[in-house]
């Protein structure tokens, strides 16, 4: 990842240390990008998740513990259904959505906050017919999300709100049968 930053900007790992060290701004654009902040695919790859993108706007050019990164996720999209040890922090600022936190589904607008504690289950949904996206602040340095079991997928998709909510591979493909 580092050598594809470098390369991508013509930098030199001598640059990027002076660079990590400059105060800078990155300034917002009206479409909620940020100038000189890259748009990029939610994850690399995965079907468990779909019309989402990200932006680190805090965290890869800049000595930080911690990365603050923008999410945006298109009418009908979600992210994925995951767990991990490190908690995070999130606020919308545009649109609407919904997330799943833990045993419960919780609308979310302009301005809420949530926090999704360690081993926390959770999802973030746009069921709107708007974007909806969010900053979202998590530790420099953290583990790798991991998909629910299927005890705990189980348990989900037993409560009945949850389960018209939740958005899985398996809820996909019932979908698309219909």
């Amino acid at each position: 990842m580092l050598e594809k930053y470098l390369q991508e900007r013509g930098l030199k790992p001598v640059q990027l240390e002076e660079d990590k060290q400059q105060s800078r701004v990155y300034a917002h654009r009206p479409d909620f990008t940020w100038e000189g902040v890259e748009v990029t695919r939610y994850k690399p790859q995965g079907d468990d998740w779909e019309g989402t993108v990200r932006q680190v706007i805090i965290g890869y050019r800049e000595e930080t513990k911690f990365h603050m990164r923008y999410f945006e996720i298109a009418p009908g999209g979600y992210s994925s259904l995951e767990k991990h040890e490190h908690s995070h922090a999130v606020t919308v600022i545009r649109g609407r959505g919904k997330v799943i936190l833990g045993d419960k589904v919780m609308e979310l607008k302009f301005l809420d906050t949530v926090y999704v504690s360690p081993h926390t289950p959770h999802q973030f949904i746009n069921d709107g017919e708007e974007e909806f996206g969010f900053l979202c602040v998590v530790d420099a340095e953290r583990d790798r999300p991991r998909p629910l079991d299927s005890a705990e997928l189980a348990r989900l998709e037993a409560d009945p709100v949850i389960n018209r909510v939740v958005k899985t591979v398996k809820v996909q493909m019932l979908e698309e049968k219909r």
